[in-house]
Formats: structure tokens, sequence, C-alpha cells
């Protein structure tokens, strides 16, 4: 549709994703929402609102026209089904919107039923078809129904089953191009049997602006008469972060003034508490802080004070695929990163020399800490060093150069 595109014109895209409104995590919010709105680029947007909302309706956000679909936030099974019907049904506007705008093409986000309308649309209007895959839903279905952790283990099964049908035999070859979130899950897709040309990893990146930063002398008014080891992140039991736990007693065995911050908390205030009960058994509760979930300046701050970051991963098939935010965040604000083997942490810590990468195991994991924790030069050379990298790879404006140069290269394709 239209005259053939090149680097300079500006862009006018559908975006259909499972994200609701207003998007709030950064990889739409800071890349589409921020980067490629600021290059001149005009995106319109169908979202599912996140707030109770009984009738859709058009709004603005960062610029950008956005149709807001009705939701059901009940937590019954009947209320969750009736929040995917309203879903999908909303999704269907994208035909009318295609058919009354000149979009170049229509990217759709983590969805499978409006990855199939999009593929008939795109053939009926002409324009080009975009999936972005930010996880392996599939995978991770399979995998919770196996390993028992599914609240409805069949159901996830059988939805396992269809979502992979679906993604990898239907959407994923009709599609013009795919985005997907890391080199790892770019070589799991690829042995699905989808060409590497026809795959583009875009990995979590920050916008280095919210993070504040001073080289030369590490924020001199935040003295402190403790070791800081910090974790952002969620604190949901099937992050495994008892691990930490265990591996901080083993810390607080060579460094005594050695002090933990859990800044993050989970929906289930059970996760949190299985926490603390693990660190109460373990004696060492004074050393211990439980923060909460916390705005977003104040979790920064206390990531300011932290000596040592920390970002565990529990090695999963599932989890191998996925870009952690939480190292960049760590990189960008100079911090040194103790982090367990996972391929993308592994090719960053590779890549940067901004702090050690150890296999998951508590001991190795803990001696590494405590290595930081006793070589504060060796920690602050480190945080250097992740600072430049993410200022070089992975700030949002430089991802967004990437992304926008594959789109002149899609719609230019026959």
């Amino acid at each position: 549709m239209g005259d053939k595109l090149s680097s300079g014109k500006k862009l006018k895209f559908l975006f259909v994703s499972s994200d609701k409104f207003p998007p709030f995590r950064v990889d739409v919010a800071a890349l589409f929402g921020q980067e490629m709105v600021r290059r001149g680029h005009s995106i319109d947007w169908l979202l599912q609102s996140k707030d109770p909302c009984n009738s859709p309706y058009r709004t603005r956000w960062s610029g950008c026209r956005v149709w807001v679909g009705v939701t059901d936030n009940g937590t019954s099974r009947f209320s969750r089904l009736r929040k995917h019907i309203y879903s999908i049904m909303h999704d269907f506007k994208m035909f009318s919107l295609v058919r009354h705008n000149k979009y170049d093409f229509v990217q759709v986000k983590d969805k499978f039923v409006s990855g199939l309308m999009a593929i008939l649309l795109s053939r009926l209007n002409g324009i080009k078809f975009v999936y972005w895959l930010s996880y392996p839903f599939p995978e991770a279905n399979l995998y919770s129904s196996r390993e028992g952790t599914a609240r409805y283990p069949l159901f996830y099964f059988i939805r396992g089953l269809i979502f992979k049908v679906l993604l990898y035999r239907v959407i994923m070859p009709r599609a013009d191009h795919i985005f997907v979130q890391s080199e790892q899950m770019k070589k799991d897709v690829s042995s699905m049997g989808l060409p590497d040309e026809k795959l583009t990893p875009v990995p979590m990146g920050v916008s280095l602006e919210m993070f504040p930063y001073e080289q030369k002398k590490a924020f001199p008014e935040l003295s402190k008469d403790y070791k800081g080891v910090l974790y952002l992140g969620t604190l949901m039991k099937v992050r495994r972060m008892d691990f930490l736990i265990r591996v901080f007693e083993k810390v607080l065995n060579e460094v005594p003034n050695a002090k933990l911050y859990m800044v993050g908390g989970s929906e289930d205030p059970a996760d949190e508490k299985f926490l603390m009960d693990e660190a109460a058994k373990l004696g060492i509760g004074h050393a211990i802080v439980f923060t909460g979930f916390l705005p977003r300046q104040e979790a920064l701050h206390h990531v300011k004070k932290a000596d040592v970051c920390v970002s565990p991963f529990y090695p999963t098939p599932i989890l191998n695929s996925t870009s952690p935010t939480k190292l960049i965040e760590y990189m960008a604000m100079g911090k040194a990163v103790v982090a367990n083997d996972h391929p993308e942490q592994r090719l960053i810590i590779e890549e940067s020399g901004a702090g050690i990468c150890v296999p998951y195991q508590e001991k190795v994991f803990a001696d590494a800490i405590v290595e930081l924790l006793h070589h504060p030069d060796r920690a602050e050379e480190m945080g250097k060093r992740g600072r430049r990298y993410v200022f070089k790879h992975r700030s949002y404006g430089k991802i967004a150069a990437l992304v926008e140069e594959r789109y002149f290269l899609i719609c230019n394709s026959k």
C-alpha cells in the first residue's frame, strides 16, 4: 500500500498488543511511546483497558490515537473468560481501522486469535503483517502443566498445544517479519522451522534519562555503615527467591555488616511471607529489608545506595529465552552485578565486563558477592563499564534505530 519507504520517511502502523492501557512495560512505553514517536512515526493502538471499563472509547496516549476496549477484572473463571472474549471482540476493530487508514503495516504482539485476524486483513488489503513475541507462551503453558504449577493442569496443557500450533504453524510462517525478545529466543523459534532472516531479536533496554548516574564519585551524600546488596524485581514464588535468602546467609558469614534489600513484591502476600519465614528460620531476618512495591524513583534510590546488585534467574528452558530487565537497569545506574549463568545474562556480562557471572549455586553466588564487597574499587570500575555498555548498546534510542531500520526493510520488501 503506497510508495516504497526509505529511511527518513515516516511510518504509520497499527499496533495490536496484549499490553493493557495505559502501557507500563518499558519495552512498549519507552520504545514505542517515546522513541518511535520522537522519530516522527504515527502509531494507532488497539488495547484493552487495565482499569474497570464498561464501554469502549478512543483517547490519546503519547501523541498517538488509542482505541481502548472494555474489560472484566473479576477473579472468577467466568470473569477471566469474559475478559478474554472482550479482548478478542475489541480487536475485530482492526478490520475497519485498516480499511479507513493508510497503514504501512499491522503489528500484533503476544496475541494469537488477533494474529489470525491480522493475517486475513493483511492479505485482503495488501499490507505487511509483523508479529512480536516477547515470551514463549505455548512452552510456558506446557511447562506449567508438566511441573504441576498450573492451577488447571489439563487446561494449560490443551491451551499450550493449541497456542503452539497457532504460533509456529499458522501465524509466524505467514508473518512478513517476526521480532523476538533475545538471541536465544531467535534460536528457539528458528528451530521450529522459521528462517533466520525472518527473525530480529530486540532485547530489553532502558531510557537512560530515567536512571541517575554520577561517574566520578558514587553518591557521597548516601554514606552508610553497612555493605548493601540489592535485588530489584518480583518476589513471586515461581522465581525461587529463597535461593537468594540462602545465598545471603553465606554472605553474612564473611561480611557481617552486609544488608540485603529485596525491592519489589508479589501479588500474593504469601510469597513475601514465605521469604520472610525462610530468613527467620536461618536467623538472618535482621539483615534483610523487604520494601514491597515502590514507585520507580524510590526504588532507584535504593539501587543508588547499593554496593552490589544481584540478578539470580532460576534456570528453566522457559526463562532461558527471556531478556532480563533488572540487569540492564543495574548497569544503567553504574552498579556492579552478580548474575547467574543464563544465555543473555552471560552474553551481557562477557561483553560489558560489568560484573561476575556464576553458575546457579548458592556457594559460588555468595562468593562472587563477597568478592565485590571486599573490593569496592573493582566493583566501581565494573559499574562504569556497565553504564558505558548500556549507553552504547541498550539505550532505547539505539534499539529504536535498529527497529526502525528493520521496519523500512520490511515495508520495502516484495
